[in-house]
């Protein structure tokens, strides 16, 4: 209460300017999410030239484009672990570290199999960049297209090299650059180094004011008095998982229930509408559509990662003003208008003996479209979403779930496309994942309400109605809010 009252205090005409050292560090920090998009996107483009170096499979180039899914849980791990115990900054300089090894070995790569072991060490620093939100993803997925088309005009042997060993170099930057940033304050306070903790926050907040009810904040959650004013205290460690696994999967409320099925569809459906199977085969699917030179393939996959990256900054001013529920939908809507159109655009041309001009360009059009509306909703909302339903004591196991499960439907979309468009053909796959948006926007409509603008407390009482959606108006009236908060009260009687 005391926090608030001195917030309330804060006059907003007298508003410090933006710290910018403090930018540039979150700026620093968030590089790790243009590495993990650039190994995401640059296989898009060195898988062409891989297969024709080295003479493998589409069985083995699946395998190849879609393992680092199922690696990057492991490196989640590892990051959580290191995280508390080395802190966030050498984190950040390992996943650099993790990403340089990783870029150096499929660069240096004489065969497969040594390629498959960089890719090892790419995958498990992917699961540490997804430490911290991926913000610049899609940004490192366009550099990865742009790699691509300048390093394909060189021999072969040579192109697909540079291309994955060229990430070695901001991989480096960053783990020597991440040292001048200051430790994390939540993790000095955590291991009772209160000096150094106020010392950084006075130096990466706006004023005074701010560094202070930030340090209170932070001394609250880890259960120090904040009449506490040493510079090194003892911190009793707490277990954060004790009995969260109980409530999850055991002896959940209706409410719980209802928020754990939601984060785990709305990751699975995120990546079972077919997202990496652009991302990764962007230029196969150009190829079918009747795209025959590979300057012309490269250039239509770089107008994808564009797409992509612009389309994220529309969300960002649509997400709060829209809400998410809503946009949402609308991204599926668009989802399943562009995939039945990719559908039967390359159909058309699977049955046609010759080029058709009106196909290629409904096709580019129809994957752009795709990638768009993905990237303005689908993608950036559902980890907004799945990390803010959960309450605070089940937020981090929740939120880990939603994120494993989104890694294996990707990297199992990703090492079964080939394969699958061989079976059903590349428009039959299309319209598999247009069925599958059709069964997404239906769990959306009925499984997710509207989160925008309300309290832990609102989103949590939201829940527990299952296939309808509880009108938004009651819960600003006062029965609907003695009612809201008996329900949310209810649900948090586990405990």
């Amino acid at each position: 209460m005391a926090v608030d009252e001195a917030a309330s205090m804060i006059d907003p005409k007298n508003k410090p300017k933006r710290n910018k050292f403090a930018l540039a560090c979150a700026i620093l920090a968030s590089m790790t999410s243009i590495l993990l998009g650039y190994d995401i996107g640059v296989m898009s483009g060195a898988a062409l030239y891989i297969q024709r170096d080295l003479k493998v499979s589409d069985v083995q180039i699946e395998i190849l484009s879609g393992i680092i899914n199922l690696y990057s849980p492991v490196g989640s791990f590892i990051a959580g672990r290191t995280s508390d115990w080395i802190g966030r900054r050498y984190t950040i300089a390992l996943a650099g570290v993790i990403f340089f090894v990783g870029a150096i070995l499929m660069g240096f790569s004489p065969n497969y199999a040594f390629l498959m072991f960089g890719r090892f060490f790419a995958g498990v620093g992917i699961g540490f960049a997804f430490l911290i939100a991926p913000i610049f993803l899609n940004g490192g997925i366009l550099i990865g297209y742009i790699s691509n088309y300048g390093f394909s005009k060189l021999p072969l042997r040579l192109g697909w090299r540079l291309m994955l060993g060229v990430g070695a170099v901001p991989a480096i930057f960053l783990a020597v650059a991440v040292l001048a940033m200051p430790e994390s304050p939540r993790w000095l306070v955590a291991q009772g180094r209160l000096g150094e903790a106020k010392r950084i926050l006075h130096k990466i907040s706006d004023s005074e004011e701010e560094a202070r009810l930030r340090l209170a904040d932070i001394k609250d959650t880890a259960g120090i008095p904040q009449d506490c004013d040493d510079d090194v205290v003892l911190v009793t460690k707490r277990s954060h998982g004790q009995g969260v696994w109980k409530e999850l999967f055991l002896h959940p409320s209706r409410a719980v229930c209802h928020i754990f099925i939601a984060s785990l569809g709305i990751h699975f459906f995120a990546q079972a509408t077919g997202i990496d199977a652009v991302v990764l085969y962007s230029p196969r699917i150009f190829q079918n559509a009747g795209i025959k030179s590979d300057n012309y393939l490269l250039l239509a996959t770089v107008a994808v990662g564009f797409v992509k990256t612009a389309s994220v900054l529309v969300a960002t001013f649509l997400l709060d003003r829209a809400g998410r529920r809503v946009l949402l939908l609308c991204s599926v809507s668009g989802l399943i208008l562009s995939l039945v159109t990719l559908g039967v655009c390359l159909t058309v041309v699977g049955h046609s003996g010759s080029t058709l001009t009106w196909a290629i360009g409904l096709s580019i059009a129809a994957v752009l479209a795709y990638a768009s509306t993905f990237s303005i909703g689908s993608g950036p909302i559902t980890w907004v979403y799945s990390s803010e339903i959960f309450p605070l004591r089940l937020r981090a196991q929740g939120v880990a779930i939603g994120a494993v499960v989104n890694r294996v439907t990707s990297g199992v979309i990703s090492m079964t496309f080939l394969s699958l468009c061989k079976a059903i053909t590349t428009g039959g796959a299309f319209f598999l994942f247009a069925g599958v948006a059709v069964a997404a926007w239906i769990f959306h409509y009925t499984m997710l309400p509207e989160t925008r603008g309300k309290t832990l407390e609102e989103i949590e009482g939201s829940f527990g109605n299952f296939w309808r959606n509880p009108k938004p108006k009651g819960l600003h009236c006062a029965n609907g809010d003695a009612q809201l908060r008996s329900t949310a009260q209810t649900s948090t009687d586990v405990d």
